[in-house]
């Protein structure tokens, strides 16, 4: 028996969709910390992990869809690449994951399961320096951060989230977003001997979604996002971090009918990174995602991966 039966009304789907959009990290916040360090221009990063979601997931009681799990395995791979532009330190992250989900629950009170794998959404990130963080190599690079011992950086960064996913237009659930996502940033970090805070604020601005379940048309108005980090650096690639953030906004309209479903949520996590070599660290990760509404996902992940630099 499938999780949502073909025949469901485009008003039950609409009122599912915060819950299915909150219950997948790719389109969930994304609370990362130090995406504003100051890097060498000139290098490559790349990198891949695996990360474990598990989450409960509260529908609208008229729908009669209760006691919602998830369970997701995530495995992402990453690289990154600095350069100079006009004069500031910039870099480009390109990232892409392969997913494998499964969700259970009770329809109408009978026991119900689905499961999708395939590819995420790929997303692409651009940022640069405004203020602070030089563009510096190798040596004079080492000799900088050697010499300061407080600076603030402010940043502006750009994701493109594109629809590459698995998507399946008859299915409510899925891997995939099938439209674009743009996530304008801005960036303040401030270092203060082994000590750094920084703070990102985001718009999440959605294109529309011509082939939404069951035939229909999905919108969706921007969500706003604040987060902010605390990390400790004890050496050069051993550091920890903890970081907090709030999400709000995001409420759908389908075939013209505005929904009351916004995505409000409360998301909090632990990081902590270790250098293998030189050249290659490890981090792991936890992350808490809490709804702030009656109808979201609570989700809990943990995180691990690789980097290597060159």
């Amino acid at each position: 028996m499938r999780f949502l039966v073909d025949s469901v009304s485009w008003r039950l789907a609409a009122a599912c969709l915060a819950a299915a959009c909150l219950a997948l990290p790719c389109q969930a916040q994304q609370l990362e910390p130090r995406r504003w360090s100051h890097l060498p221009v000139g290098v490559n990063f790349a990198g891949g992990g695996y990360a474990y979601t598990n989450a409960d997931i509260a529908f609208d009681p008229v729908l009669l869809i209760e006691d919602v799990a998830l369970e997701m395995h995530t495995f992402p791979v990453k690289y990154i690449r600095t350069f100079e532009l006009a004069g500031k330190s910039a870099r480009v992250d390109w990232l892409q994951s392969y997913q494998d989900a499964r969700w259970s629950g009770l329809l109408d009170g009978v026991p119900t399961t689905t499961s999708r794998s395939g590819w995420s959404d790929m997303s692409l990130r651009f940022a640069v320096n405004l203020i602070g963080a030089p563009p510096l190599r190798g040596a004079e690079f080492a000799e900088y951060r050697a010499a300061t011992d407080s600076e603030t950086i402010v940043g502006l960064g750009l994701v493109v989230q594109a629809p590459t996913g698995h998507y399946l237009d008859d299915k409510l659930l899925n891997l995939g977003t099938n439209r674009f996502t743009f996530r304008p940033q801005l960036g303040v970090l401030h270092n203060r001997d082994k000590w750094s805070t920084e703070v990102t604020v985001a718009s999440w601005i959605y294109t529309d979604n011509d082939e939404f379940f069951g035939g229909n048309y999905l919108e969706q108005d921007p969500l706003y996002t604040i987060q902010g980090h605390v990390n400790y650096t004890f050496r050069p690639g051993l550091w920890a971090g903890a970081g907090i953030g709030y999400g709000l906004g995001g409420e759908s309209t389908v075939n013209g009918i505005r929904k009351d479903d916004p995505r409000d949520s409360l998301v909090w996590g632990l990081s902590f990174g270790y250098p293998i070599t030189k050249k290659v660290g490890m981090k792991i990760a936890y992350i808490s995602q809490r709804a702030q509404t009656s109808v979201g996902a609570n989700s809990d992940s943990f995180a691990a991966g690789l980097s290597v630099l060159w």
